[in-house]
């Protein structure tokens, strides 16, 4: 039977088909998801919670899904990442692997037992690539045990090569070469994205980017195709690896002119199994679609000079009442998942309180005063959260108006 690629309908905004909330932890009152993953049939998803704990959903159906259990961690989780084949129908492939002090230990110069900033398996899954600060540590998953350190830089004192925690690695669909990306770039004109060689394990060429990345993707059917997301920008850049890759030949805005990112959370965005569709949540609730099939050629033949494109979306929808820290494409559906949440403050509140005992205080300032008395604040201000749901978007062409 031949596989097709699912079809997204974004003429018209998606229909919201299930709405999920995280299981209760009744010692962590404001948990929210940072992020999602489907497994590689779609049958479930991994989400990795504020409260240092992975939940796991099932998807029974399409308009229904329930969760299946918690895996508390001890310390921090910083990623994750499934088994490329992961399957609920298949025992021993599902499974998955996370950022902790376990079974691939990897120790830094001081001794010390540290957790990779990021992960990801190679194409033929026996090799387990996990970034730190100016290195990438290899594991055999066959082998548990030490892995084979690459190092990103020559020394601590060079300037040279990659520089700072690798926070991303992404491998190419058909060629012998992944990515990686730095979030620390050593200085404002060094690029923190390079390529490297799998069989060589060499650095291939740097890619453009000087500042703190935080995802990087090849498109599954142009592998040529590198897609990278930064802190504080509201943009994704795409480069064409096969011309000059110091300049982006796309650039993929969500809102129009310029805007400042107020948040400092991470904002992972997905590309579509079929390399048709990006998307990509935003610090205001909205998802915005974007068609790469108009915008993937570089057309070099026509221009010898390379300047940046800028691409707006297809579609845009409000999701979320809350930042939008990541969305995902089911593997086999025409259906995007998409997770809210963040650490709230809220200064106007506090304000308000001591605002309110104003006329309180009066009466006893003169007693204060001739005390000399000051009175400092102990109590430690604690985050809220505004909207911490999960959702599942339908874009099937033949859809009708569901809500869950």
């Amino acid at each position: 039977m031949e596989w097709k690629p699912a079809q997204f309908d974004v003429s018209y905004p998606p229909d919201l088909v299930l709405t999920k909330n995280l299981d209760v932890d009744p010692d962590f009152a404001n948990n929210f998801a940072r992020c999602a993953r489907w497994c590689a049939d779609g049958s479930s998803f991994l989400v990795q919670c504020e409260n240092r704990s992975f939940q796991l959903f099932n998807i029974r159906t399409q308009l229904s899904a329930h969760h299946k259990r918690t895996f508390s961690q001890s310390s921090a989780v910083v990623n994750f990442a499934w088994y490329p084949g992961a399957s609920s129908n298949n025992a021993p492939a599902y499974c998955f692997v996370a950022s902790l002090r376990a079974s691939y230990p990897i120790i830094d110069h001081r001794e010390r037992f540290i957790a990779p900033h990021s992960l990801a398996f190679n194409l033929t899954a026996d090799k387990l690539y996990c970034g730190f600060e100016d290195a990438i540590e290899i594991f055999d998953i066959q082998q548990p045990g030490e892995g084979d350190r690459l190092p990103t830089t020559p020394s601590k004192k060079s300037k040279d090569g990659l520089k700072g925690i690798i926070s991303s690695i992404a491998f190419s669909s058909s060629y012998d070469y992944y990515a990686i990306g730095s979030l620390t770039p050593s200085s404002q004109a060094m690029d923190n994205i390079a390529l490297y060689s799998e069989s060589n394990q060499a650095a291939i060429m740097p890619v453009g980017g000087a500042d703190s990345h935080s995802g990087l993707k090849f498109n599954p059917t142009k592998p040529h195709l590198l897609y990278a997301a930064f802190r504080r920008h509201d943009a994704i850049y795409a480069w064409d690896l096969r011309s000059d890759t110091s300049v982006p030949v796309k650039v993929f805005k969500t809102a129009p002119g310029p805007r400042k990112t107020r948040t400092n959370q991470k904002i992972e965005f997905d590309i579509d199994y079929a390399g048709r569709w990006l998307s990509v949540g935003d610090q205001d609730g909205c998802v915005s679609m974007f068609d790469l099939e108009d915008s993937d050629e570089l057309g070099s033949e026509q221009s010898p000079v390379i300047s940046s494109q800028n691409i707006a979306p297809k579609t845009t929808f409000n999701a979320h009442g809350d930042v939008v820290g990541c969305v995902t494409f089911h593997p086999l559906r025409s259906n995007l998942l998409s997770i809210s949440g963040s650490r709230h403050f809220d200064e106007d509140m506090r304000e308000g309180d001591s605002n309110s005992s104003d006329e309180d205080s009066t009466d006893q300032e003169s007693d204060s005063e001739s005390q000399n008395i000051i009175a400092v604040s102990t109590c430690r201000p604690l985050p809220y959260v505004k909207d911490s749901s999960l959702k599942l978007w339908s874009f099937e062409p033949t859809r009708t108006v569901q809500h869950a």
